[in-house]
This record gives structure tokens, C-alpha cells and sequence, in this order.
């Protein structure tokens, strides 16, 4: 199971979060501009650019990759349902909601599950990610990064309707 460890913990340097398997540093991740939800990756001795792409895509590259480039890519396929897909270097997943209040998704490939997000407990939680042998180390990062961005614009929409209807009640 990968899991984000906390900021500047567990071997991972100031400003980076530490990517862990069992405890022992796997990757690392640092923020390079979270309103537009970049972030790079450090797998091994390889630098990822993760990304948010014109028209809501959430791309991967190597950092010696042309900038539009994407090895790693993720389109959102229905809003009312919350499905999004894949495209691990030519192995296409499905993404699915597992729960919403639990904030968990399901990664299959047809009708078989690959991996399956979770959290950590807690008050801050941290997003998990339970992977088979089929996914490399890159593309669990690269889902694990996905399913980040997908709690934080469920944490982030679910703060804005908050304060807007705490706004509209005291008028």
C-alpha cells in the first residue's frame, strides 16, 4: 500500500510530502502551484511533472519530456457520476467512486480491480492507494497524486457551498 506521509517527514526534504510503502520512502512529492493543481514527482532517479491540462486533464510527463507531452493522463468522464479514465502508458483504467462520503475510488481495467484508494484515519486525513503488481511504481504515484486532486476539489467545493450558505444566512 503507498500512502502520503506528512510534509518534510520520512526522509522527504522541506516542502516535499514522502510517498510510502510500508514505511520506506518510494517517491516524493512537491507542490508547484496548487491552484492550478502541479505537482512534481520524484520516482527513483525520475522527475514527473503532474499537471492540470486545458480542459480539466490531468497529465504526467517526464521532466526531459516536450511540455505537451502526457505518458500519464487522466480525463474526467462523467461529472454526475464522478468517473474519470485513465491512461497509464497505454493500460486504460476506470476510475470510479468506491465512496463518496469516504471520499475512496476503485481502478479497474474491464471488470477487474487494479487498485483501491482509501485514507489514512485521523483529523487530517491522507489519501492510500492499494495496488496489484499489474500497475508500475509511476502510474500507482500517478493515481495516488490523482485521487489528492480529487479530495482536494471535494474539500475545496464542499468549503465554498459552506461559505456561501453561511454568507446567504446572514444577510
Amino acid at each position: 500500500m503507498l500512502e502520503l506521509g506528512k510534509a518534510g517527514e520520512s526522509g522527504a526534504g522541506k516542502g516535499e510530502v514522502p510517498v510510502l510503502r510500508g514505511g520506506e520512502l518510494v517517491a516524493r512529492l512537491r507542490s508547484t502551484d496548487f491552484w492550478k493543481e502541479g505537482s512534481v514527482a520524484v520516482v527513483g532517479d525520475r522527475e514527473w511533472v503532474l499537471e492540470r491540462r486545458k480542459g480539466g486533464a490531468l497529465a504526467g510527463r517526464w521532466t526531459v519530456d516536450p511540455e505537451d507531452a502526457a505518458r500519464l493522463r487522466a480525463e474526467q468522464v462523467s461529472v454526475w457520476k464522478g468517473t474519470w479514465r485513465a491512461d497509464l502508458e497505454g493500460t486504460v483504467v476506470d476510475v470510479v467512486p468506491a465512496s463518496y462520503w469516504k471520499g475512496t475510488y476503485r481502478f479497474a481495467v474491464g471488470e477487474r480491480t487494479v487498485a483501491e484508494s482509501g485514507s489514512t484515519g485521523g483529523w487530517s486525513p491522507r489519501p492510500t492507494l492499494t495496488a496489484g503488481e499489474d500497475l508500475t511504481l509511476d502510474a500507482q504515484v500517478f493515481l495516488l497524486w490523482l485521487v489528492l486532486v480529487l479530495q482536494r476539489r471535494t474539500y475545496g467545493a464542499a468549503i465554498a457551498v459552506s461559505i456561501g450558505a453561511a454568507t446567504a444566512g446572514s444577510s
